[in-house]
């Protein structure tokens, strides 16, 4: 039996994480306007409880971005395959991660696509060369850390 998964990362503002690692990944921010609407029109969560993101009603403490050719529930908006969600906490990151993710740049393409990612707004950590390999560990607007390989 296989498990359907997402990971799932805290955040301060899930929204603006979200837009960062769907440009970063080439995913799509998910558009949960339908079940936001859906539940809204019946009263089950006040309009506080959401927000404006993309010109779409959206949730305020949740956001996900999705891979763009992965299935995903047209009545929620939800992806079914390779998914992040990010959810608002009220506390700040401290120490290092236990689990990150790698992006991997086409080949001689590393340096390149870190450049990138610091214009996203992405920070370099350090550069790590290794007899295994070399990479750049880089930190998201969170500072949350990845790997650029």
């Amino acid at each position: 039996m296989t498990l359907h998964w997402k990971l799932v990362v805290d955040a301060a503002d899930p929204h603006a994480q979200a837009d960062f690692w769907a440009e970063t990944l080439g995913y799509l921010v998910e558009d949960n306007s339908r079940i936001v609407e859906r539940v809204l029109g019946y009263g089950g969560v006040p309009v506080e409880a959401t927000v404006e993101s993309h010109g779409r009603r959206a949730w305020r403490d949740l956001a996900a971005v999705r891979h763009p050719d992965d299935p995903y529930d047209e009545n929620t908006g939800g992806g079914l395959g390779r998914r992040i969600l990010f959810q608002r906490v009220p506390e700040a990151k401290t120490g290092k991660n236990r689990l990150h993710i790698d992006v991997h740049a086409a080949p001689g393409e590393r340096d390149a696509e870190a450049e990138r990612l610091l214009r996203l707004g992405a920070t370099v950590v350090r550069h790590v060369k290794e007899p295994g390999g070399e990479w750049v560990v880089m930190a998201d607007p969170e500072g949350n850390e990845f790997c650029v390989q």
